[in-house]
């Protein structure tokens, strides 16, 4: 009944809006039954984080149980290889929250005694290894965020033990001994700018980008991280209502913000003046008036949205002041209301261009990609008919060298190759004026996916490249 009363109100939009858009093709799906449902949102499952190793990909789904890693190298056959139990369990746990430094997930929960868990996941298909369960530094913590750069951890809207000091709105733990993090500080402020909490925040090279719910959005520089310098505000802005969250282009001059409310429209944020930082465009699915943005990501020019009952919804922002739904998938069948049900993350860094979502109430859905060299189903004839060559990237893993292989027209001005981690961190750029060329990996960079650009001209391709030294 839910499907047929949104497939009726889609009727009602634009044209412009639904004829750009595709229904994704699903591709695999996993759940489990036995698993007890929130007291608060009846939600049995909560975010979603990818990791490659080993030949394998996996999914990692947060449940009210614990921390599940799902194969999904064969998405027509997903099933769980390792499970580490919460140490918090039960109706009471609606949140959890990961993020990956070289080959370690990091696990919090938002609810009860619980602890910073710290899992080496290196040994899949084999096993996963717990390494650190300890409440000694965080109990409980919203959202995690790590600058993989400088090996920082941000824990956001968090509780701390004694020695902490108790709730805070963001805390920072050195990490540079993956297996033993080191409280730095806590901050309530930042300069004038004061706030009851920080919800989430995205991080790259100490510059924080802070969803402060509804105290607005701040930028600050944690360079010197015992005495972080603010660097702008939007406590005030279109569309306004909960900051939730948001992620950073690639060149670091558009963030892509959403308000976690009913009916409240995605934002394209202006950061290149952080002295004027603006609100430059406003998208949605439609206007829908239960309809609520959740968590974002981008991977190359598309940004992904988890969207509540709404699935996930992909929008191309090669364009960030016009953006475009191009894809989308309803993974929930639950029906409006004014709650919070349905697709909780996202994630679309595997190696298969494969997209994982994760359902509140339905658990983890596997999504057929956009492709490995990023070109979306509507901007794909666009762009190869602008682009007159293609790349090849061997071996995949690569260890300590890339092989570059150009066919095709060669530019005589050479070509530019940019590498970037999953946080949009430019790693690598070199220019070449071959055609095959074997570039060097840095021993400093940490196993993971990254993406490579590839550009002649106005030209580009994008491919993953999967690093294993």
């Amino acid at each position: 009944m839910k499907k047929l009363i949104k497939s009726l109100i889609l009727l009602l939009i634009p044209m412009l809006l639904t004829a750009q858009a595709q229904e994704g093709a699903l591709l695999g799906h996993w759940t489990d039954s036995t698993l007890v449902g929130s007291s608060d949102y009846s939600n049995r499952f909560n975010e979603v984080w990818s990791v490659a190793v080993n030949g394998h990909e996996y999914g990692i789904i947060g449940s009210t149980k614990g921390t599940h890693f799902i194969d999904v190298t064969d998405p027509a056959n997903l099933f769980e290889k390792a499970f580490v139990p919460g140490r918090v369990q039960g109706p009471v746990v609606v949140h959890r929250d990961y993020k990956t430094y070289k080959n370690y997930i990091y696990a919090v929960c938002d609810e009860g005694e619980s602890s910073l868990q710290i899992i080496d996941y290196s040994f899949l298909p084999d096993s996963v290894s717990v390494v650190y369960n300890s409440n000694a530094i965080l109990k409980r913590s919203h959202n995690i965020f790590i600058d993989t750069a400088t090996a920082k951890l941000y824990a956001l809207a968090f509780s701390g033990s004694q020695q902490v000091g108790g709730y805070g709105g963001v805390a920072v733990l050195d990490i540079s001994n993956p297996v033993l993090p080191v409280f730095i500080k806590k901050f309530g402020n930042i300069g004038a700018f004061e706030f009851g909490h920080i919800h989430d925040a995205y991080v790259r090279n100490d510059t924080a980008y802070l969803n402060a719910g509804n105290d607005g959005f701040a930028v600050a520089d944690f360079s010197d991280t015992e005495n972080p310098v603010l660097l702008g505000t939007m406590t005030h802005y279109i569309g306004q209502g909960y900051d939730h969250s948001g992620w950073l282009s690639a060149d670091g001059h558009y963030y892509f913000l959403s308000d976690e409310n009913h009916g409240k429209p995605l934002k394209t944020v202006d950061v290149s003046d952080f002295e004027d930082i603006k609100v430059v465009n406003t998208f949605d699915i439609g206007g829908l008036p239960q309809s609520i943005p959740h968590n974002q990501m981008i991977a190359c020019n598309y940004l992904y949205v988890s969207y509540y009952y709404d699935g996930v919804q992909v929008f191309d922002i090669s364009d960030p002041t016009n953006v475009k739904r191009v894809l989308y998938y309803d993974t929930s069948s639950w029906p409006y209301d004014n709650n919070y049900r349905g697709a909780w993350g996202v994630n679309p860094w595997l190696p298969s261009g494969n997209i994982l979502v994760s359902d509140m109430q339905e658990g983890l859905f596997v999504i057929e990609g956009l492709g490995d060299n990023c070109f979306g189903p509507v901007s794909k004839t666009t762009s190869i008919l602008k682009q007159k060559f293609d790349v090849s990237l061997a071996p995949q893993p690569a260890t300590d060298k890339l092989q570059v292989i150009i066919s095709g027209e060669l530019s005589n001005q050479g070509t530019l190759i940019r590498v970037y981690d999953l946080n949009q961190r430019l790693v690598l750029s070199q220019i070449i004026d071959s055609q095959n060329v074997e570039l060097d990996i840095p021993t400093a960079l940490a196993n993971g996916l990254y993406i490579a650009q590839i550009q002649q001209g106005s030209a580009i391709v994008s491919k993953k490249v999967l690093i294993q030294h």
